[in-house]
C-alpha cells in the first residue's frame, strides 16, 4: 500500500492491478465483497474502490475547500485511513457514507486547528474575510460565470458545519438520510443546517443582488 499513501491521488491506482479480481469482473462486485477481499489479503483489490469513488469524492471536496490539489490530498488521506482499517469494518451498504464523513472529517480537523491559530493570533483574523464585492447587480440569469463566482465564494466562507450539507445536498443531490449518515447527524439537525446556511447565504448576498 505503500505507493496508495506516498503518492498523489491523480495517479491512484498504481496498486499493481486488479489482476485478482479479473477473472469474477471486479466492475460488478459491491463493496462488501471487494472488502471482503481486501481483508483477505488481497490488496490490489482495494484499487476498485478507489477507481469506483475517487472522482465524486475528488469533486465534493473540491467544492468544499476550493482547490482541487487539496481536495486530491483529502481523498488520498481517507482512503488510506479506509485501507488501514479495513480489517475491522464490516461493510453494510453505507461505505460512501463511511467514506465521505471520513474525508468531511479531514477537512473539519484542519479548519478546527486553523480556527485554534487564528484565536491566538487576532490580528490575522480580519484576512478571513476577503475583499467585498462591488459591481453592478446581476443579470436574471444566476448561471453567469460572475454570479456562480460569487455563490461559490459566499458557500466557501461558511462553516464548515453549514458548507458540507449545503454541498452535499444543492450540489450533489444526496437525500437528507445519505447527509446525516455521512456527517454522523440527525435528519433533523441536517436540515435545520441547510436551512440556516441557506439564510446566512441569503444575508452575506443581499449587497450582490441589490448591486449596493
Amino acid at each position: 500500500m505503500a505507493e496508495l499513501s506516498t503518492s498523489k491521488l491523480r495517479a491512484v491506482p498504481s496498486l499493481g492491478g486488479v489482476a485478482a479480481l479479473s477473472q469474477a469482473r471486479a466492475s460488478d462486485r459491491t463493496d462488501a465483497e471487494v472488502l471482503e477481499r481486501v481483508r483477505e489479503g488481497e490488496a490490489e483489490a482495494f484499487e476498485v474502490l478507489v477507481d469506483r469513488y475517487k472522482n465524486p469524492l475528488v469533486n465534493y471536496l473540491t467544492r468544499l475547500v476550493r482547490c482541487r490539489d487539496r481536495a486530491e490530498d483529502y481523498a488520498q488521506e481517507a482512503f488510506v485511513r479506509i485501507y488501514k482499517g479495513s480489517g475491522s469494518y464490516r461493510e453494510q451498504g453505507n461505505f460512501s457514507a463511511y467514506l465521505y464523513r471520513i474525508a468531511t472529517n479531514l477537512v473539519r480537523s484542519d479548519e478546527r486547528r486553523k480556527s485554534r491559530w487564528f484565536k491566538l493570533t487576532p490580528a490575522l483574523t480580519a484576512e478571513l474575510d476577503g475583499p467585498k464585492v462591488e459591481g453592478p447587480p446581476p443579470q436574471r440569469s444566476l448561471l453567469s460565470a460572475e454570479a456562480t463566482e460569487v455563490v461559490t465564494e459566499a458557500i466557501e466562507h461558511l462553516p464548515l458545519n453549514y458548507r458540507a450539507p449545503i454541498v452535499l445536498r444543492e450540489i450533489e443531490g444526496w437525500s437528507y438520510a445519505e447527509i446525516a449518515e455521512a456527517l454522523s447527524l440527525a435528519e433533523g439537525t441536517v436540515k435545520s443546517r441547510i436551512n440556516r446556511g441557506k439564510e446566512r447565504l441569503r444575508r452575506s448576498l443581499e449587497g450582490y443582488w441589490s448591486g449596493s
